[in-house]
């Protein structure tokens, strides 16, 4: 039997590691041919090296999204050596966990870093490979969060809350604009996840991950691959008439 993504080439932003890398796996397996694009360039070639061990197919890509040229760049470089996307996937993001009343200094570099990664690195991207994915009626899957919809319980940053706010009304609007040309434009929403972006945060603050397992009825933290289905869904033929939605794999936080 054919895999759900066969025939498909897909970009992965941030899939050097934790949601990004699962992801990228994860669409190798369905018969996607996947650029695995991050930031970390020896990241990205050890996702590369895992995907090609399994018998999957994937070419890494040395990208920082905040770069707008280095994005139009590297689309042309994937359009050369692998062909026209199909599917893309916006994941790469940074957190900082100061409070906005902490330093000056620090919360407005907060600020700028967050959002021009998180939000203006999606604009970025997108933007970038938005003539392959017309061309080919592709599919966007946008890495948005709980805090799209709130600011969660334990002290966090107010630049990654705006900005993941951001993410979603971005998801809406684009597939507002797009679905004359036939591309689904959707987002989802992880809430806490156990990825190296938090890993800090887990272990020097336990008392913040016992705030979120008490408001998760599912009583556990999430796993990278917990994403991984939402995000084959979103990209296939199994999710045809979906756009503009975002699917919550939060282990069913927002219900306390």
């Amino acid at each position: 039997m054919a895999g759900l993504l066969e025939r498909h080439i897909a970009v992965i932003t941030g899939s050097g590691s934790g949601i990004g890398r699962a992801i990228a796996l994860g669409y190798a397996r369905e018969g996607a041919h996947v650029a695995v694009a991050d930031i970390d360039a020896k990241a990205a070639a050890e996702t590369v090296e895992a995907i090609t061990a399994a018998g999957g197919k994937a070419q890494s890509f040395t990208l920082d999204v905040t770069d707008r040229d280095k994005c139009r760049e590297i689309a042309g470089e994937i359009r050369r050596q692998i062909g026209q996307v199909t599917i893309l996937v916006n994941n790469a993001g940074i957190n900082r966990r100061n409070a906005f009343t902490a330093d000056p200094q620090a919360v407005t570099k907060d600020w700028q870093d967050i959002m021009a990664v998180n939000l203006n690195g999606v604009f970025n991207v997108t933007h970038a490979l938005l003539e392959q994915l017309r061309a080919s009626r592709g599919r966007i899957v946008n890495i948005a969060s709980i805090q799209s919809f709130m600011h969660v319980r334990t002290p966090n940053s107010l630049a990654y809350t705006t900005s993941k706010h951001g993410v979603l009304g971005f998801t809406r609007a684009l597939a507002a604009e797009l679905g004359k040309d036939g591309v689904r434009v959707n987002a989802i929403g992880p809430g806490l996840i156990e990825t190296p972006l938090n890993a800090r945060a887990r272990a020097n603050h336990p008392e913040l991950v016992k705030i979120f397992l008490d408001h998760t009825p599912l009583g556990r933290t999430g796993k990278p691959e917990d994403i991984v289905g939402p995000a084959i869904f979103l990209a296939c033929d199994l999710s045809g008439y979906v756009t503009g939605s975002i699917i919550m794999a939060d282990g069913g936080y927002r219900v306390i």
